[in-house]
């Protein structure tokens, strides 16, 4: 689960950067993946929604959306958790 804690105010304007994602309109299955989904099948389903976030306006604030309130699943910001726990231990 998301720290609750760490999420912006629930001030519309905070969230407004969602409206331009390129995901705005794709599948949320594409960013999440299914419980028992692994190998080549989790890979492909990244490498689309990692695809998505390459060409996403909002890529950037996505990113600091999820580093921010640790995002516990999904691709965002073009990242899987994995790869943002790795960037959060570089970083500190």
């Amino acid at each position: 689960m998301a720290a609750i804690s760490r999420l912006p105010m629930p001030i519309q304007e905070t969230y407004e950067w969602q409206y331009e994602g390129a995901c705005r309109d794709v599948d949320p299955e594409t960013f999440f993946s299914p419980d028992a989904e692994r190998g080549p099948r989790r890979r492909a389903r990244e490498a689309a929604a990692k695809a998505l976030c390459n060409v996403c306006p909002v890529v950037q604030q996505c990113l600091n959306h999820a580093l921010t309130v640790r995002e516990p699943y999904g691709v965002w910001g073009g990242l899987t958790i994995n790869e943002r726990d790795q960037l959060l231990r570089r970083t500190g």
